[in-house]
C-alpha cells in the first residue's frame, strides 16, 4: 500500500496532492500498482451517444473539458496535479459519487488497493482517514494482514480480467474504527469496488491450465499458491478503487454478544461482564450506560449472586432497609405482572416510588430500562440498563432490547444450571452415596486416605476404584428415525407458518400497493420453494428471524390501518404459539410422543430394576435420549460379603430379555395413541467375558478399564446403525429384538431363553442368525433377530 503523506481538501472532498505513478507497496501486497483517472474518462466517453439525452449531455460536457486536459489519460505522476484540476476530478467523480449521496454516504477513491485516498465524502474522511488522508488502521486488523487480503482479492481480478474465471468473493472484511466523539468505537463492513481498475499484462501473460486453475480454487487463501501459479510481476494494477462502508456496528456487536454470553463462566468473571458492557455502550452509543444483571430463583422468590459472591445488579444490591426492597419488590412485581419492559426516559420524574427513586438517581443515573430475562414460563433474571444523562434512553431503544434480552436470559439460565450442578456435585461428595451396592468401596478408600493424612501424609491422594471380572449387560429402547421425522415435523411447521404469512401478504397486496409486500411475498414463496425440497441447516434459525424481523411487525401495521385485513391476521397470530412465538403443531406432537415413550419405557425400567435389584446387587445405569438405554454391571468384586455365582448371571439375562419383550411391546401398544405414530426398536449387546470398570474421578462415572476392554465400548457404541450383511438391511426393526454377539458360544445360552420365551407365547416362531456388515474399527460381528407376539 502506498504510504506517502497526501493532505485531503476539506471542502471539496478532492487529494490536494497525489502518490507518484510508481507502485510503491508494503512487500505484503505483491503487485505494482499505478494512480490513474484514464478507466473514468473511458466510462465518460462511451457514454456521449447514450440514448438518455441527459446522459448524453452530461458525457459530452466532461469531453469538453477532458479535451483540455491532456495529463488526465495518463498516470498521475506529480502531486499537484490533482489538487490544481480540483474541479474536473469532481465533475469525473459524478459518476462514482453522486451529489444526492455526498452528505449520507460512506465512500472514498483510492489508489489500486493502496492506502491513500485522493477523493472522499464527508463522513468517510471523518471516519477513515487520517489527517494525512490515509485510511487508518482499523482496530482490528493489522496492516500486514490486510495488505495480504488485498494481494489475494487483486489475484481474484486478475485471474477474472485476464483468464476470465471468476471465484466466490473473499470474506467479508470488516473495520472497527474508534468514534473520538463519543469515545468508543464502530464496526464497518467495506466492500472494495474494482469497476475502475484496470488490469495490464506486462510482457506475455502465463498460460493457466484447468488443472491450476482448479488448484487456486482450492487455495483461495494461500498467496503464495497464487504467486507460484501467477507472479505478479507479468501483471500491473491502473485506475483507482472504491471503497464503499456500511455500519454495521449493531450486527456485529450482537453477534459478538451471543457467542460472549454463550461462554459458561462469562457471568461469573468481573473482568469479561465488562468487556460485554463496553459492547452494550457502543451499541447505544453511550459511553456512560451501565449495565446491571441479577440472578433470580423462582423457588425462593429472590435475587441471587451469580456465585464466589458476585452481584451484578447495580438496583438489587443497592435496596439495604426494608422500606427499599418492599418498593424494589413493587418494581418487581409491575413487570412480572406486564411482561413488558419498563422504561424511565426520566428517573427524577417517573413515578416510582420516592426512596427508590432516589436510591437509583444516588447511583448516578437518570434515563434506565428494566427488563425481564424469561425463559420458557419462567424469569430467570432481571437486565439493567442506566445512563447518567435525562432522555438516554427510551422507548425507541426497545428495539434493540429485544434482540439480546434471550441471549443474557440463556446465560443467567445455565449459570445457574451450573450453579446447581456445583451444589450437587459437593452434596454428592459430602452426603450421598454413588451406588448402593459400590458404597462399601468408596467408605474404604476414604477411611484409606484419611489414615495416610492421620499418618503425615499429606500429599497422599485418592487410591483407584476398580472393580475387576465384572460382566456388563447393555440394552437400548430406540425410536425409529427420530431425526428425520424430527426434521420432517420442523419442515411441516414451517412450511405452514410461510404459508399462513403468505396468505396476509397476498390479500394484504389487493388493498395495499407497497413494494415492500412483494419483496415480501417473493422471499416467502422462495422459502417454500426450497423447503419443499428438503430442511437444510439453519433454515429454520434464518426464516424464523426473517418472520419476526420483517414480516410480523407489517401484520401489526397492516391490522391497524386496513380493516379488511384484520381476519386473515387474526387467523395467522391464532395459529402462532403464543409462548415460543412460532407455528408449534408438529414439533409438539412429535416431542410429546417421543416423551410419552421414553417415560413409559423409563418408568416400567426403573419398576423392574427394583426387582432385579432383589436377585443379587448391581450396578446400573439408565439414561434418555432419543430412546432409553441402559446398562447393567454384575460380579463378585461389586458386593461385599455376599457370594456370586454365574447363576445370578443367568438370572439377569434372562430378566434382561424378558424386559426387552414387554418394552416392545408396550410401545407398540402405545403408538396408536401417540400424535405422531413412531416405533421403536430393541436391542441387546451379548458379551460373555467379564471385564474391569474404573471410577473416574474426574468424570465421577464409571468407564471400561483396559485396552481390550474398551472394545466393548466400541461395539456399543456403533451397533445402533449395524447392517445386515448382502443385504444393508438395518439390523434393528420394529416389533423385534437384534441381539448382537461376537463369539458363537455367546449365543448358546441365548437360545435357550428364546426357545422358552417362544414356548411361553412372547416370542413368535424362528430365529433368523444373520452376519453384520463390518463397522468402523468393529467386524465379525453376529446378531440373531426374533420377533415379538404383539
Amino acid at each position: 500500500m502506498a504510504t506517502a503523506s497526501t493532505p485531503i481538501d476539506s471542502v471539496s472532498g478532492v487529494a490536494a496532492a497525489a502518490p507518484a505513478a510508481a507502485a510503491s507497496t508494503a512487500p505484503a501486497f505483491p503487485f505494482r500498482t499505478t494512480l490513474s483517472l484514464a478507466p473514468l474518462v473511458e466510462y465518460w466517453r462511451e457514454r456521449e451517444q447514450s440514448a438518455n439525452a441527459g446522459v448524453a449531455l452530461l458525457a459530452q460536457a466532461v469531453g469538453k473539458q477532458v479535451a483540455q486536459a491532456a495529463w488526465i489519460t495518463h498516470p498521475v505522476a506529480e502531486p499537484k496535479v490533482l489538487e490544481e484540476h480540483c474541479d474536473l476530478i469532481e465533475t469525473l467523480m459524478l459518476a462514482v459519487f453522486p451529489p444526492a449521496s455526498l452528505a449520507t454516504d460512506i465512500s472514498g477513491a483510492v489508489g489500486p488497493f493502496q492506502r491513500r485516498s485522493f477523493f472522499a465524502t464527508r463522513l468517510f474522511r471523518d471516519i477513515m482517514l487520517n489527517k494525512d488522508g490515509l485510511v487508518k488502521q482499523p482496530l482490528n486488523i493489522n496492516m500486514a494482514a490486510m495488505d495480504r487480503q488485498l494481494g489475494l482479492m487483486a489475484y481474484q481480478l486478475v485471474l477474472h480480467r485476464v483468464y476470465g474465471t471468476e471465484l466466490p468473493a473473499l470474506g467479508a472484511i470488516v473495520f472497527t474504527v474508534p468514534d473520538y466523539k463519543i469515545g468508543l468505537y464502530r464496526h464497518y463492513s467495506v466492500g472494495f469496488d474494482s469497476t475502475f481498475v484496470r488490469v495490464r499484462v506486462l510482457g506475455e501473460a502465463p498460460t493457466l491450465t484447468d488443472e491450476q486453475r482448479e488448484t487456486l480454487l482450492h487455495n483461495r487463501h494461500r498467496p503464495e499458491v497464487w504467486q507460484a501459479i501467477l507472479p505478479a510481476e507479468h501483471f500491473e494494477l491502473e485506475g483507482f478503487n472504491v471503497l464503499r462502508l456500511t455500519d454495521v456496528t449493531e450486527q456485529e456487536i450482537l453477534s459478538e454478544l451471543k457467542y460472549d454470553l454463550l461462554e459458561r463462566d462469562v457471568l461469573q468473571t468481573p473482568a469479561r461482564f465488562e468487556q460485554i458492557q463496553e459492547k452494550l455502550r457502543v451499541l447505544f452509543a453511550q459511553p456512560a450506560l451501565q449495565l446491571g444483571i441479577a440472578a433470580y430463583d423462582e423457588k425462593k422468590k429472590a435475587f441471587m449472586d451469580f456465585g464466589r459472591k458476585i452481584n451484578h445488579s447495580f438496583l438489587t444490591k443497592q435496596v439495604q432497609t426494608k422500606a427499599a426492597d418492599s418498593s424494589f419488590r413493587q418494581i418487581y412485581h409491575r413487570l412480572l405482572s406486564s411482561r413488558e419492559p419498563l422504561v424511565l426516559k426520566d428517573v427524577a420524574n417517573s413515578d416510582l416510588p420516592d426512596d427508590l427513586r432516589q436510591q437509583i438517581m444516588g447511583l448516578g443515573i437518570r434515563s434506565a430500562i428494566l427488563a425481564l430475562l424469561p425463559y420458557g414460563n419462567d424469569t430467570v433474571g432481571l437486565l439493567e440498563l442506566g445512563t447518567p444523562d435525562g432522555g438516554g434512553l427510551d422507548e425507541f431503544d426497545m428495539d434493540k432490547v429485544a434482540q439480546f434480552v434471550p441471549l443474557f436470559a440463556v446465560a443467567v439460565k445455565r449459570n445457574a444450571e451450573d450453579q446447581q450442578t456445583r451444589v450437587q456435585a459437593i452434596v454428592q461428595q459430602k452426603f450421598t452415596a454413588i451406588h448402593p451396592t459400590m458404597e462399601w468401596r468408596f467408605t474404604d478408600a476414604a477411611r484409606n486416605l484419611l489414615a495416610q493424612f492421620d499418618e503425615g501424609n499429606r500429599t497422599a491422594e485418592m487410591e483407584a476404584i476398580v472393580f475387576e471380572d465384572v460382566y456388563p449387560l447393555h440394552g437400548s429402547c430406540d425410536i425409529r428415525s427420530s431425526s428425520t421425522v424430527r426434521n420432517e415435523a420442523i419442515q411441516g411447521d414451517l412450511m405452514e407458518h410461510l404459508t399462513l404469512a403468505n396468505k396476509v401478504l397476498k390479500k394484504a397486496s389487493e388493498y395495499q400497493q407497497l413494494p415492500i409486500l412483494d419483496e415480501l411475498k417473493f422471499y416467502v414463496t422462495k422459502n417454500l420453494k426450497r423447503l419443499r425440497e428438503g430442511l437444510l441447516t439453519g433454515d429454520e434459525a434464518n426464516i424464523y428471524d426473517s418472520l419476526k424481523r420483517e414480516v410480523e411487525p407489517l401484520f401489526e401495521y397492516l391490522a391497524t390501518h386496513t380493516t379488511e385485513l384484520r381476519p386473515v391476521i387474526t387467523n395467522y397470530w391464532q395459529n402462532i404459539d403464543p409462548r415460543l412465538g412460532i407455528l408449534y403443531k408438529r414439533r409438539k406432537d412429535f416431542e410429546l410422543s417421543v416423551t410419552t415413550l421414553n417415560d413409559a419405557v423409563s418408568d416400567y425400567l426403573d419398576e423392574e430394576e427394583d426387582k432385579a435389584q432383589l436377585m443379587f446387587p448391581h450396578y446400573f445405569q439408565r439414561y434418555k435420549t432419543d430412546g432409553v438405554e441402559f446398562n447393567i454391571y454384575v460380579g463378585s468384586t461389586l458386593v461385599q460379603d455376599k457370594p456370586f455365582d454365574l447363576v445370578f448371571l443367568k438370572n439377569l439375562r434372562l430378566w434382561q430379555l424378558l424386559t426387552m419383550v414387554e418394552i416392545t411391546r408396550r410401545t407398540a401398544a402405545l403408538k396408536p395413541t401417540l400424535p405422531v405414530p413412531l416405533d421403536t426398536t430393541q436391542l441387546i449387546l451379548i458379551h460373555g467375558q467379564p471385564l474391569s470398570i474404573r471410577f473416574r474421578q474426574d468424570e465421577r462415572q464409571f468407564d471400561v478399564d483396559g485396552a481390550y476392554n474398551i472394545r466393548y465400548e466400541i461395539i456399543k457404541k456403533r451397533i445402533d446403525k449395524a447392517t445386515v450383511q448382502g443385504t444393508g438391511e438395518r439390523l434393528t426393526q420394529p416389533g423385534t429384538i437384534a441381539l448382537v454377539y461376537a463369539q458363537s458360544r455367546e449365543a448358546v445360552e441365548y437360545y435357550e431363553y428364546i426357545d422358552y420365551l417362544q414356548d411361553r407365547g412372547l416370542l413368535e416362531p424362528g430365529v433368523e442368525e444373520l452376519e453384520l456388515e463390518e463397522l468402523q474399527g468393529v467386524k465379525g460381528l453376529l446378531a440373531l433377530r426374533v420377533r415379538v407376539q404383539l
